[in-house]
């Protein structure tokens, strides 16, 4: 029996090549879509479960309130680690991370900026799973001056030397570490990626006993199945015994002081599995995903293979027609309806798997272009893993029931005397059926176009939007700090070029990767009024170099020696402070050391706020400070000769220091790279959109085809009485178009309410407006009107003597 259902499907299927190929690539689309989208899902759920005591790992953090702020960062004090491994017993393992900055190392004549470093404690290794090539884990870092390098690290400095033993110099920092450990490299699907592991041992910070300090991410290893909640309901004591002292000490005011005026600070754990997914804080070592983006791309991959099976059963039931004979003599014969739904299935399950063939090819062939969209390293080599051999099989199979019921149970019901004498009808509520899935189709293809216009409104939005600095022409050189004493020489010999406005030497850039430092001042030393800030360390052209607008006062000037000990603060500082009227001349003190050494500063002026995060939080108190920050030149520019520019700067930089390579970047890069995960969903939303509105088409075609089918007579007596092909055409259309009016109403709020979530993540947005949502629904119906015509031109133009011949 089940071969001569093979036989038959194959035989049917080659029969009705068009509507067999129709299906197939609905189906084989829709199914590679959802395997790309589940590799992308299954990898953004994986992140740091490659370690081995992953479920037991919490990192510790701070959330805080100072003067109505909110303060959240990933780090904890220096002292934590020890101090919660000594006090409770369940903490198993304590170790730490203290990432600082991006030195350069040399050994011999070759000379490397490392981005990807930090010192770790000596048992880092036993709590994180990271393959060792060389060396022993467990004591690698015990020693000061030791370090763990990746094999990419050792093959760039060492090449085919062993690099055990080798040492090399920080230049940065003047220091020397030997090599006593190499591993392959760290997990892709991990929340950060470091290259070099320095030993903690090495780094005076980390023995000095502030609590009041953050600098360094903390981890704990608790018991298997240990509910981390008990322990975290403890950290208020912690809090209370360790940190209260220090903060009457630096700040003046007690924990108990702080929380009657409404605020609070406190040590919380998150699970490290949440870390890349569930993380709102500061001061993260990359950036994270959002478990948003999985919940939108699961929904999509989820309406996506619905959407092929709709097809399936559109197209499926539009050929219906032609097979209404066979089924009615299939009857006669003696064939039961058991018989007929199992030879239907068979023929969808057939078709199904040659889609699913065909879909593994075309996920091999996108993964390579997925992977440099969504900036990933996914692989089929995922599913040659038994288990998901038989899952992708039974995965298959459920598509092909799916997708094949209701064609099966629709074709087996016809009766036979009705079908062989010409009378096949379709009732309302098959139809309805029908049209109700076309409007879901569309449903999802309009909230697909309206969230691709809202992403890239926003995108546009953020980059036409006044960030209170010039951005345009303005060059950063890395890696300065290697010039040493001829940095400002260097500087100087920049500015006698014409094609060259100002430059400035600071590390703390407004936009992309820079240096941070976060501390609370108290203004007039008023205790009461202590707000948390950004700091920057800027020399006396940082302000007219970015183009920055004082509103009050004036910048720094070579002119005042007094300027060491003054500060320039934005508005939202001004704010923070309660100073509503003239600012000028008021008094910031400012802690100095981790001891509580607090230094005055007089504010000489008043910057305009401008955005030196991202558009996704809103400006915060920030301060300048007259210092030496080096490592960055900002460069403003005034020519059309960029390349010329730059390479008149390399000659220029070769000739004091070749030691070091020339690097440089663009301030507009790199605040359009802030932006750079919603821009990679913007594009994977649009090109989703696309194929979800692709195989949405295929799925009216199919409809289209049904209908002009069964209103073949109906066209013919119209065009008897003289109809046009204009108008017969607009009569086919005119119900689709009606189809897709439904759809787009019902999208419109579902669009709006998701939308207006997603733009919540910005504290500055655009808005959505109506014109996004007339747009799509036009672009809807244009796509609708283009995929029918074909079909209702064909009808209207076919000679009514053929359709009325049985009459």
């Amino acid at each position: 029996m089940l071969k001569n259902y093979i036989t038959i499907a194959i035989r049917n299927l080659l029969r009705q090549k068009g509507y067999t190929a129709l299906n197939i690539a609905g189906l084989a689309i829709g199914m590679a879509t959802c395997m790309l989208i589940m590799l992308f899902v299954q990898d953004e759920l994986s992140y740091d479960r490659y370690n081995e005591k992953a479920d037991q790992i919490y990192r510790v953090v701070f959330r805080g309130k100072l003067n109505g702020n909110e303060i959240a960062v990933p780090l904890a004090p220096a002292p934590a680690a020890q101090t919660l491994k000594n006090d409770y017993p369940e903490v198993l393992e304590a170790t730490r991370m203290r990432v600082n900055g991006s030195p350069l190392v040399t050994f011999e004549n070759r000379t490397f900026k490392e981005d990807h470093f930090a010192y770790v404690d000596s048992n880092f290794f036993q709590v994180f799973t990271i393959p060792f090539i060389k060396g022993n884990p467990a004591t690698a870092l015990n020693e000061p001056n030791s370090i763990v390098i990746s094999r990419a690290t050792a093959q760039k400095f060492f090449g085919d030397q062993d690099p055990m033993g080798k040492v090399l110099q920080l230049k940065t920092w003047k220091e020397s570490y030997k090599v006593t450990g190499v591993i392959d490299k760290v997990p892709s699907n991990s929340h950060f990626h470091l290259d070099m592991f320095a030993s903690m041992a090495s780094l005076d910070e980390s023995k000095q006993p502030v609590f009041v300090s953050f600098n360094f991410n903390t981890y704990l290893v608790l018991p298997k199945d240990y509910q981390y909640k008990q322990l975290e309901s403890k950290l208020p004591q912690v809090v209370e015994k360790y940190m209260g002292p220090q903060l009457k000490q630096f700040m003046g005011i007690s924990l108990e002081d702080l929380k009657k005026r409404g605020d609070h600070a406190g040590l919380f754990l998150q699970p490290l599995t949440d870390i890349h997914l569930f993380s709102d804080f500061q001061f993260e070592m990359e950036p994270g995903g959002d478990i948003r983006y999985v919940y939108i791309f699961g929904a999509i991959a989820m309406f996506m293979l619905l959407i092929a099976c709709i097809n399936f059963m559109n197209i499926s039931t539009a050929g219906a027609a032609k097979r209404a004979k066979e089924v009615g003599i299939r009857k006669v014969l003696g064939s039961i309806k058991e018989q007929l739904i199992g030879q239907f299935l068979a023929e969808s399950i057939l078709l199904t798997a040659f889609a699913l063939v065909l879909a593994v090819l075309v996920v091999n062939i996108a993964i390579p272009v997925f992977n440099t969209l969504a900036d990933k390293q996914l692989s089929l080599r995922t599913f040659i893993d038994p288990l998901y051999i038989i899952g992708l099989l039974v995965f298959g199979l459920f598509i092909g029931i799916l997708a094949g019921s209701y064609p099966a149970f629709y074709l087996s019901s016809f009766q036979p005397i009705e079908v062989l004498k010409g009378k096949l009808s379709v009732g309302g509520k098959t139809v309805g059926l029908r049209s109700a899935l076309v409007v879901f189709q569309f449903f999802i293809s309009t909230n697909l176009i309206v969230g691709t216009a809202v992403v890239y409104k926003q995108l546009n939005y953020v980059q036409d939007k006044k960030i209170g600095y010039d951005k345009e022409q303005v060059l950063v050189l890395h890696d300065t700090q290697s010039l040493g004493a001829n940095e400002e020489v260097f500087r100087q010999q920049l500015l006698k070029d014409s094609r060259v406005v100002n430059a400035s030497i600071s590390n703390y850039l407004p936009a992309g990767p820079t240096s941070w430092n976060s501390s609370v001042v108290q203004p007039e030393n008023n205790n009461d009024q202590s707000v948390n800030t950004q700091q920057y360390q800027v020399d006396h052209n940082y302000i007219p170099t970015l183009g920055m607008e004082l509103v009050a006062g004036r910048n720094f000037s070579r002119d005042f020696p007094t300027d060491s000990t003054a500060v320039i603060i934005n508005e939202a500082a001004m704010r923070a402070f309660g100073w509503t009227n003239d600012p000028l001349n008021k008094v910031i003190g400012r802690f100095v050391d981790n001891q509580g050494t607090k230094a005055n500063y007089r504010v000489i002026g008043v910057v305009k706020d401008f955005h030196y995060e991202s558009l996704h939080r809103t400006i915060g108190p920030l301060l300048m400070f007259l210092g030496n920050s080096n490592g960055s030149i900002i460069v403003k520019t005034r020519t059309k000769d960029i390349e010329g520019l730059l390479s008149s700067m390399k000659t220029q930089w070769n000739a004091i220091n070749a030691s070091t390579p020339f690097a440089y970047s663009f301030m507009d890069e790199r605040f359009a790279k802030t932006y750079y995960a919603e821009q990679k969903v913007g594009q994977i939303i649009a090109i989703f959109a696309g194929i979800t509105i692709f195989i949405a088409c295929l799925g009216l075609f199919g409809l289209a085809t049904f209908m002009a089918a069964q209103r073949t007579k109906e066209i013919g007596i119209r065009k008897v009485l003289g109809a046009s092909t204009f108008t017969i055409t607009l009569l086919l259309s005119k119900e689709f178009s009606r189809l897709v009016l439904v759809a787009f109403l019902l999208a419109i709020p579902v669009s709006w309410y998701a939308m207006h979530k997603w733009l919540e993540g910005f504290a500055y947005r655009t808005d959505i407006g109506i014109g996004v949502f007339i747009a799509a629904g036009v672009l809807a119906l244009c796509i609708a009107w283009l995929t029918v015509s074909y079909q209702s031109i064909k009808a209207a133009l076919t000679n009514p003597v053929k359709s009325l011949r049985s009459e």
